[in-house]
């Protein structure tokens, strides 16, 4: 009987730990940013003249006041019907591949996307355990697959916010003064909260879990 009263004991201090319940919060947090990072129309700007998304960019010409924009998915579509096009000639392959590299420059902007999509998936993963974590007898089993997820989530937001940047710059050029918006900023966000978040759940030291 007092092993069992000491169990529920234990149970109940596990509920109400601190540490946990912030890391969970901290996880719904990363959650909500990365949200707005993929929903974001604002990854770079350029005085009112450009912006870039993850879906799309926009350009407004001098001349014009509305804007010219181009979906991600319908040029990676475009690229996909050439490339099977390209097989019917030796000249079509050639002219095909130089439209792709001078006018089509999407590999990174897809990879980016995808690695962001990924981490957010594993995110969403490890907050829904972490709720079932709450309402199940034994909790600290549930601790370290979480915090797991997390820093993969973390290894694959940290990876698509560097090479970002840096394939921008390489393939994107622009004679006006452009940023890194809102956007970038957000998904940074995500990540530095989903670090936080693991780093609480492997926080779980037994010794400790009457004190935290």
């Amino acid at each position: 009987m007092a092993s069992a009263g000491s169990g529920m004991e234990e149970v109940r201090v596990s509920v109400l730990t601190p540490l946990k319940l912030v890391g969970l919060v901290c996880i719904f947090l990363a959650l909500c940013l990365d949200l707005g990072a993929v929903l974001s129309p604002a990854w770079v700007t350029a005085d009112h003249q450009y912006y870039l998304s993850l879906w799309e960019s926009c350009r407004k010409p001098g001349n014009l006041d509305s804007w010219l924009c181009d979906c991600l998915f319908t040029r990676a579509l475009m690229q996909a019907l050439h490339s099977s096009y390209s097989a019917v000639s030796a000249y079509g392959l050639v002219l095909l591949k130089l439209c792709y590299y001078f006018f089509f420059p999407l590999d990174w902007q897809i990879a980016t996307l995808a690695l962001l999509l990924g981490g957010a998936a594993i995110i969403l993963i490890a907050f829904l355990v972490g709720l079932i974590s709450i309402c199940v007898g034994s909790r600290r089993r549930f601790y370290r697959p979480v915090a797991v997820m997390l820093f993969a989530a973390v290894v694959l937001q940290v990876c698509s916010l560097v090479l970002y940047p840096i394939k921008f710059i390489e393939t994107v050029s622009l004679k006006i003064y452009h940023e890194f918006n809102w956007g970038y900023g957000l998904a940074w966000g995500a990540t530095i909260f989903s670090f936080g978040g693991a780093i609480l759940y492997c926080l779980n030291p037994k010794n400790y879990e009457d004190y935290y």
